[in-house]
């Protein structure tokens, strides 16, 4: 089940961005640290109602944050759609490591996806590492188009690479 995170999944939710945080490192992928997700960020996610968890059993497996808003660092790049377009910004997807290539990244982004398209968005943005090539990988083969790249110097020197899935 997929539903709106709440103020007491908070702890839960910064455990397993920890978590993620640690299993990306040990494989030698370091998009998230110390600095990022924050867990003032999670609650500004939650507080938003733009963060959404997979639950199954009562387990979190899995998270997204889903909004409307464009943050700064994505203006430069050369988008899909118009900027008049209603566009839907995918952030911080995390799903459980021990439990990665079980479906449940999939299970989040059919879930998001479904979402735009329930309400009008013209299309899916969001951004993931350069050096994580299974990232790379599980988005272009759902049709997202690599755009431009963008930096976030707290957590990498490396670039992160935009993408956008424009929906019919």
């Amino acid at each position: 089940m997929i539903r709106k995170a709440e103020l007491k999944d908070l702890t839960s939710i910064k455990n397993l961005t920890e978590a993620c945080a640690k299993s990306m490192q040990e494989k030698g992928v370091f998009q998230w640290n110390e600095h990022y997700p924050s867990l003032e960020k999670l609650q500004q996610d939650i507080e938003k109602e733009e963060l959404f968890l997979l639950e199954e059993n009562d387990e979190l497996k899995g998270i997204i944050v889903l909004t409307p808003h464009m943050d700064e660092e994505y203006i430069p790049i050369e988008w899909l759609t118009p900027k008049d377009s209603r566009n839907l910004y995918i952030h911080r997807l995390a799903t459980k490591p021990q439990q990665w290539g079980s479906g449940n990244g999939r299970k989040l982004m059919d879930f998001a996806e479904a979402f735009a398209r329930e309400n009008a968005y013209d299309s899916v943005r969001l951004d993931t590492f350069s050096q994580n090539q299974r990232n790379l990988r599980f988005y272009e083969a759902r049709g997202y188009k690599k755009l431009g790249d963008i930096f976030f110097p707290k957590q990498s020197e490396h670039p992160f690479h935009c993408y956008e899935l424009v929906l019919d």
